[in-house]
């Protein structure tokens, strides 16, 4: 078992025996030098040894005293090495989590472009639809779907989403090149148990009964879903933000003008006491420049 004195009056003599000063020492930590005082001498009386001579104005190391002196600072400086590794690996990547759709459908396009303007930190992401546990994962900050107010969490709004049927120019032009709200109903649809069906309808004034909905593929992800509508599989309720390079490129067609939405929205988010994390912040910057120049907030 190691018999060490109390740590904070060993850090306050390390330093004192250093400056050999104790004003210099109560600067360096923050401390009055009557406090640096009042833990040098609790120090020596636990030991049972004078640690410094008190001279007029002066303070002057024992032999005891510079014995000890010269190995707590090698110490201490193993102690800040040791630490400085961690925190210098720590800077040095940014985990971030985000959903499969966000991920795949915008941000790994956009992503080489913040490695580009910050070279010396490697981003590691993790795709996942569930929630991030940050006291349980090892995860720096998170995009994350969902109405937010989540409590301890920094959020930031990125994006509202709205959604809107999909669907590739084949499959359109198989269909009769035109349609109306109600056609849908008898046609394949792509994840046709989503919630967002019935609402996109009847916001376009058509009624939806129970069962009303034709049976078809079920994808987990609406990036799985908008690669099946451009592959022709069907009708696809998706987010026109994600799509805007395959609407541009005419991979994919909006059957209507209308969107719709359920006040969600996605949001970048961390531990409010790591807001200001240097790598944090870095990387917040520069994604709510990037959405804000792809698409202001709405």
């Amino acid at each position: 078992m190691r018999r060490i004195p109390p740590l904070a009056a060993v850090r306050v003599f390390e330093a004192a025996a250093r400056h050999e000063n104790f004003t210099a020492a109560g600067q360096e930590l923050g401390m009055t030098q009557a406090a640096v005082s009042y833990q040098i001498r609790l120090l020596e009386e636990r030991l049972g040894t004078q640690l410094f001579r008190r001279e007029r104005r002066r303070v002057i190391l024992t032999e005891p005293g510079k014995r000890a002196a010269t190995q707590l600072t090698r110490a201490f400086d193993a102690i800040d090495a040791a630490f400085a590794g961690i925190r210098a690996e720590d800077e040095a990547v940014l985990t971030l989590s985000t959903s499969n759709t966000f991920a795949n459908t915008w941000l790994v396009w956009r992503l080489g472009a913040f490695q580009i303007a910050h070279p010396e930190m490697a981003v590691r992401l993790q795709t996942s639809d569930t929630l991030t546990d940050f006291a349980a994962e090892d995860v720096d900050i998170a995009i994350r779907a969902g109405l937010g107010g989540w409590g301890g969490l920094s959020q930031d709004l990125l994006m509202r989403v709205d959604f809107t049927p999909m669907c590739s120019p084949e499959f359109l032009a198989a269909h009769g090149g035109r349609l109306a709200p109600a056609d849908l109903l008898r046609l394949p649809l792509i994840s046709p148990q989503d919630p967002w069906w019935a609402h996109w309808l009847r916001e376009a004034g058509v009624e939806v009964a129970p069962g009303a909905l034709r049976a078809g593929m079920r994808l987990d992800s609406q990036a799985h879903e908008g690669n099946a509508a451009m592959a022709g599989q069907g009708v696809a309720m998706l987010t026109p933000f994600f799509w805007r390079n395959d609407l541009a490129e005419g991979r994919l067609v909006r059957l209507f003008e209308q969107t719709s939405t359920r006040n969600f929205g996605y949001w970048l988010v961390c531990p409010e006491h790591r807001r200001r994390v240097p790598k944090i912040a870095r990387f917040r910057e520069w994604l709510l420049a990037e959405v804000a120049r792809n698409a202001p907030l709405s």
